[in-house]
């Protein structure tokens, strides 16, 4: 009995401590954060000497504080940039300041657009992105992908109940990029989807935050008839489970029907009575929107139609500029925190 409480104490004992060195990790984060915001405000109000008095702010910086990293010129303009696009901001202290010195610059270095930069900010903080995930979502323009609704085809808002269908609309992407596989010649769908599945790491990444996999070809039966669904996931952020259906081909009408009809059989015979209605997205390799929208009109069933894309599909220049898949693993383990 004595020896089960020791083990009860070490264990709560161990949890206070992860749970305050958290806390001081977070802390120590935002003060830095800010102090560097500060810094580029003093920078901002003296800036009438000109943009060489920072080089000589450095050394001078260096040589009082020989052991604090961060004084470089660079880094110092950095501040003075960073100052000025945030003045006065409440997003500072809401969302930046909770991330690292070096999501920070890579949010100044490639985004101009400050409803955008910020929009990318918030995943970070939503999904526990590294600097290297935060890099290939941009350079994958997931922006353009997920935050514009008026890219994208479904039904969500009419069929989803309120409290959930702009979730799931947000959630939804087009394309969906699926950059870890390269198209071999007349490769079927279940070759993909088992691509996919072996890649579960990667396509979980691209699905975005909540998903979970259930499983592949998930076997229904129906009226004495078997049934096979393409992927099925769960949602733990809307609490849905979630049917994908692929086609290598582009969109057509009875595509929509097809899900359609499988949205049902997991509502009925899958989904419990505590899970929010089940939704599906229609991967095709091409679609057309005025037909794809036309198709959703009169389905009952809450879909969303998106192409995708694979390694193979992508321009040149956008293949080089992408951090390789064994990098993003490796940083995947755990939200850094760099200065």
């Amino acid at each position: 009995m004595l020896e089960n409480n020791y083990f009860e104490l070490l264990e709560d004992i161990k949890s206070t401590l992860i749970t305050t060195r958290n806390k001081v990790i977070e802390n120590a984060n935002k003060d830095l954060i800010i102090m560097y915001y500060n810094i580029g405000l003093k920078l901002i109000e003296n800036n009438k000497w000109g943009s060489s008095f920072i080089d000589t702010l450095s050394k001078d910086l260096k040589i009082e504080f020989p052991n604090i990293k961060g004084m470089s010129a660079r880094n110092l303009r950095y501040m003075q940039k960073f100052a000025k696009e945030y003045n006065r901001d409440e997003f500072l202290q809401e969302v930046l300041a909770k991330l690292s010195w070096n999501h920070n610059q890579i949010l100044l270095d490639k985004i101009k657009d400050k409803n955008e930069r910020n929009w990318y900010a918030t995943k970070c903080i939503e999904n526990g992105w590294s600097t290297t995930v935060l890099s290939h979502q941009i350079s994958l323009k997931l922006y353009d992908r997920q935050a514009l609704l008026e890219n994208k085809t479904e039904n969500y808002s009419k069929t989803l109940p309120s409290s959930i269908s702009d979730q799931a609309r947000e959630m939804l992407k087009d394309p969906y990029i699926f950059d870890f596989l390269t198209e071999k010649e007349d490769m079927k769908e279940l070759e993909i989807e088992k691509e996919l599945t072996s890649n579960i790491t990667k396509l979980l990444l691209e699905l975005g935050n909540g998903f979970a996999f259930i499983g592949r070809q998930y076997h229904l039966e129906i009226g004495n008839k078997d049934y096979y669904l393409d992927l099925l996931f769960y949602n733990l952020k809307v609490k849905s489970y979630v049917v994908v259906e692929l086609k290598t081909t582009e969109f057509k009408p009875e595509y929509a029907g097809q899900l359609n009809f499988y949205l049902s059989a997991v509502d009925e015979y899958v989904k419990d009575e505590n899970d929010n209605p089940t939704f599906g997205i229609l991967l095709c390799k091409e679609k057309d929107k005025i037909t794809a929208e036309l198709s959703l009109k009169d389905i009952n069933k809450p879909i969303g139609v998106s192409e995708y894309k694979l390694l193979s599909d992508l321009p040149e220049y956008l293949k080089s500029t992408l951090p390789s898949i064994s990098d993003i693993e490796k940083r995947l383990e755990k939200f850094d925190y760099e200065e």
